[in-house]
């Protein structure tokens, strides 16, 4: 099972926010609450049986966190060990609830992944510049406080100058912001394949298949190019036995 597990503190975390928001919504439209240190009382069709057990107990344990373990069961499912990894470590960068999800292991398992960017001495540099920027950002500077995400953290610690003190960090924040965009470029690509190498044309080389799949994933790029521009560039390649 992949490392997306997480303990019954974490989960109270977000019990508390949404616990609080329920009774809101509740007040707002007057609609009574129930008294949480009573025993919950089961309603059936028959009779109401009476357990043993608080409705505080059913409505976060049985109900609340019995939902996140099997969110988290899905996700298990559905995502391989490095891709966990890839997401442990972005979510230990999310500086929401002043970086309460922080964790220097994770993100350095994550940065293992990037062999080329991050050799044995830089994995050492990072982890100290961890520690130090930690400190700085959630402890000391208070322009790091209640950000909304890593684009606005990224942005901030280049106006703060923080991205030349903490360098490998700041790479550690692109790579995160990049994932998003790399993930949705090979899906989109995938997805073209389907169109364009179909029954009818399944013995194309690769070389024609990548000239056929990029203007298809970026026709945005493609509308503001004229057909006279392609046909320049085509002409111009090699000799051709006639003019286009």
């Amino acid at each position: 099972m992949n490392d997306t597990s997480i303990t019954n503190t974490e989960k109270n975390v977000g019990w508390d926010s949404l616990k609080e928001k329920v009774e809101a919504f509740c007040i707002k439209h007057s609609i009574p609450l129930p008294n949480y240190d009573e025993p919950y009382a089961n309603s059936g069709r028959l009779r109401r049986k009476v357990v043993d057990y608080t409705t505080l107990h059913h409505y976060r344990v049985d109900a609340f966190y019995k939902i996140i373990d099997w969110q988290l069961q899905e996700l298990n499912d559905r995502f391989n060990e490095v891709t966990s990894d890839l997401l442990n470590g972005v979510a230990c960068l999310n500086q929401i609830d002043t970086f309460s999800s922080f964790d220097i292991q994770k993100i350095l398992v994550m940065t293992k992944l990037y062999h080329d960017d991050f050799d044995e001495f830089n994995m050492r540099v990072l982890e100290n510049q961890l520690v130090k920027d930690i400190i700085d950002v959630r402890d000391i500077d208070k322009r790091f406080s209640n950000l909304s995400g890593l684009r606005v953290l990224s942005r901030k610690l280049v106006e703060t100058k923080k991205h030349l003190t903490y360098p490998l960090v700041f790479l550690l924040v692109k790579f995160a912001l990049l994932l998003p965009v790399a993930i949705g470029s090979v899906e989109r690509a995938f997805s073209a394949m389907k169109y364009i190498k179909n029954d009818l044309r399944n013995r194309m080389d690769d070389e024609f298949l990548d000239g056929c799949i990029v203007p298809y994933v970026e026709k945005r790029v493609f509308k503001n190019i004229s057909n006279e521009c392609i046909i320049e560039t085509f002409q111009g390649m090699k000799r051709h036995r006639m003019h286009l």
